[in-house]
């Protein structure tokens, strides 16, 4: 028996943009159901919102999101700064989504993607710990650890 975890984020109306942006930086298949798909009339305000979405590409990666009836501000639900001080990471977020691979070369064009409007917190760079790592936070607000796996 196996089990697969997937990451699940919860928006302020911009999950649709955010599923579409992530399925362009890992490729695969990018699925989205709005609340009207489900039965929501069409005139209701919020019914074009993302009720479930996701994406799955065949190297393994899967998200999925969704945006909260009635919140429109856009990015990731209590998203909070992260930033470095001292060596440290401090942050106000809930979570990380933490993604590796076995090269440096496959992680910097994720890297590379993924940092488009973001906010770097530790640039992509061999550490004591792996050959690369980097942190940032994307134009959503969500942070991302970005690693090559360790042998």
């Amino acid at each position: 028996m196996s089990i697969q975890t997937t990451t699940h984020l919860n928006f302020l109306g911009d999950a649709r943009a955010a599923l579409e942006f992530y399925g362009s930086v890992f490729g695969g298949n990018t699925m989205i159901n709005t609340y009207a798909d489900f039965g929501m009339p069409a005139d209701v305000p919020g019914s074009d919102k993302v009720v479930f979405g996701a994406v799955a590409a065949e190297n393994g990666f899967r998200i999925m999101g969704y945006d909260i009836p009635g919140q429109t501000e856009g990015g990731i639900a209590n998203g909070g700064a992260t930033h470095r001080e001292n060596h440290t990471t401090i942050t106000e977020q809930a979570l990380f989504v933490s993604i590796s691979s076995d090269s440096i070369e496959e992680l910097q064009g994720y890297w590379d993607s993924l940092a488009s409007d973001a906010k770097i917190i530790e640039p992509l760079a061999a550490s004591a710990w792996s050959a690369g790592f980097g942190m940032l936070t994307d134009q959503f607000g969500v942070t991302w650890s970005l690693s090559v796996t360790a042998y």
